[in-house]
């Protein structure tokens, strides 16, 4: 046990180091700026509307349309890291398999992109 005390009195003082760092010290010798921008909320760069109250936003649908979109293609990725793995063991069949796969996904890709499903505006 003694032969770790040294790692743990190293983790308690730089946690403790960290922790002030981020709590005390910022407030007490950092730049005191505020304005309105800085106090107004940050929605990933759409400019923020006055609402009336007691009524909920509108979020734009591009942001879930993208988000969907990343998670859809993200995980049919996933897909390539067990045929990586096994693509010796799977031989022609498997290489084939996949290559079908990789086309599927990319006739998807290019049916949301000629959709505009992909664009910004």
């Amino acid at each position: 046990m003694s032969a770790y005390l040294p790692i743990l009195i190293l983790l308690v003082v730089a946690g403790g180091f960290a922790v002030t760092n981020a709590t005390v010290l910022t407030d007490l010798i950092g730049p005191r700026r505020f304005n309105r921008a800085k106090l107004d909320a940050y929605e990933c760069g759409i400019e923020p509307t006055p609402l009336p109250a007691g009524t909920a936003g509108r979020f734009p649908i591009k942001f879930y349309l993208t988000a969907m979109l990343f998670i859809v293609f993200d995980i049919e990725i996933i897909f390539l890291y067990p045929w990586a793995q096994s693509a010796v063991a799977l031989g022609v069949f498997g290489l084939v398999e996949m290559g079908l796969f990789i086309v599927t996904v990319f006739c998807a890709y290019a049916y949301v992109w000629r959709r505009g499903g992909l664009d910004w505006d």
